[in-house]
């Protein structure tokens, strides 16, 4: 039986040593968790990619050049283009970047965008991320991720949490019919793994598996310096997650 890949998204190198401890498969490397991912910085980029290639484990970074929306105008999508030739300069295996416009992908920024990246290196791996949960229809955007020439969409179905969608997984699913990997994200945990496995085939999963930190210091928050109370990777929650798929 096919072990089912496991994929962890991180934003410290702490939290990228704990995800690889617990058995993590693969790496997503981002800035800024709280905002849904941003593009993580050069240093952190270049530490990870030693990391997790010194364990044996591919490693994807996320390219989203600022938060709020996917619909990019020129500007955001040259930083976007800068930042993912950045990333495979670094020796990142795959990048994750998506763009949305009034309910469908955008499918001019994402063609100039992906041509840019294989221009830079032919075999660059390519996730299409959650910006497809913003379309209208995302079964039918399958097909636009494929003709773009992404290998895998990091999806929740269009729902907040994946476990809510789990009929639009498993007809996304159908719809790529091989052509591209569906891996379900966002909320995905030990307790519900089995059952999105086996209600969408997934082959792949993506989860943060984290839990609340420490309160930022109170002067730091009264500054807008933190957000809050910061969620960190958790050792106990990667290791239930991995043997919850084994089973």
């Amino acid at each position: 039986m096919r072990r089912i890949l496991l994929e962890i998204c991180v934003e410290t190198i702490s939290d990228l040593d704990v995800a690889l401890q617990g058995g993590a498969d693969r790496i997503e490397l981002c800035g800024a968790l709280a905002l849904g991912g941003l593009t993580p910085s050069a240093g952190l980029a270049r530490l990870a990619v030693e990391r997790a290639h010194a364990d044996g484990k591919a490693i994807r970074a996320m390219v989203r050049p600022r938060d709020g929306d996917f619909a990019y105008d020129a500007s955001a999508l040259a930083t976007a283009v800068a930042e993912g030739l950045a990333l495979i300069d670094l020796g990142v295996d795959g990048l994750v970047f998506g763009a949305v416009r009034n309910g469908r992908l955008d499918l001019a920024i994402l063609r100039s965008w992906t041509q840019a990246m294989r221009d830079r290196r032919a075999d660059i791996g390519l996730t299409l991320h959650r910006a497809i949960d913003l379309t209208d229809d995302p079964v039918a955007a399958v097909d636009q991720a494929v003709e773009l020439g992404f290998d895998r969409i990091l999806t929740s179905g269009g729902a907040v949490k994946a476990a809510e969608a789990l009929p639009v997984l498993a007809a996304m699913r159908d719809r790529a019919a091989g052509r591209i990997v569906i891996m379900p994200g966002s909320g995905i945990r030990a307790e519900n793994a089995r059952q999105t496995f086996e209600a969408t085939g997934a082959t792949e999963v993506h989860a943060s598996a984290s839990e609340e930190g420490d309160m930022s210091e109170a002067r730091a928050l009264a500054m807008g310096f933190a957000l809050g109370r910061a969620r960190r990777t958790s050792l106990a929650q990667v290791r239930a997650l991995r043997e919850a798929l084994d089973a």
